[in-house]
């Protein structure tokens, strides 16, 4: 872990979860230091459930992240200043398939205490562990709006993970 982040509680957090994840954005980010990718996202929940502090996201099929969150039992979300905005609609619109993000984008990969991949430039990190998935079941959408957001029918998988350890910069 960077000497610039500091360990807190999650219950110590008092960004609001609406800005930051559906404004602000995120990277998610699953893999090891031999091999990872990351996404941008703007869905997804902090909470609490099962006795534990949780995050849930949300991840296309066709995504390459998706490949990594399925085959390794970490994630990692990564918060940003305002200033980084370019850079997340940049690992948002492209694939790690197609580009190599890292280096064009300039940000720094490191490993938490459970070796999981965040970035040194961002101001917040949840370190996960998944506890569950499920995927979306368009035949339990309760307002019919909601099957415009798939016109391809790519349903996303949820994934709830454990906040085992929240760091922020100093």
């Amino acid at each position: 872990m960077s000497p610039h982040f500091i360990k807190v509680l999650p219950k110590a957090i008092k960004d609001n979860a609406i800005e930051i994840i559906g404004y602000d954005w995120m990277l998610i980010t699953a893999g090891d230091k031999l091999s990872f990718n990351t996404m941008t996202a703007a869905w997804g929940s902090l909470g609490f459930l099962w006795q534990k502090p949780v995050a849930v996201i949300y991840i296309r099929p066709q995504r390459y992240t998706y490949e990594f969150t399925e085959k390794y039992d970490h994630f990692t979300l990564s918060f940003f200043d305002k200033s980084f905005k370019k850079i997340l609609n940049f690992c948002g619109t492209n694939s790690g398939r197609d580009v190599d993000k890292i280096a064009t984008t300039g940000l720094t990969p490191a490993e938490t205490d459970h070796a999981n991949i965040y970035f040194t430039e961002a101001r917040l990190i949840f370190d996960c562990k998944k506890l569950y998935y499920d995927d979306i079941d368009p035949d339990k959408f309760l307002d019919p709006d909601i099957h415009k957001v798939y016109p391809a029918k790519d349903y996303h998988r949820m994934y709830i993970g454990e906040i085992i350890d929240c760091l922020i910069k100093q």
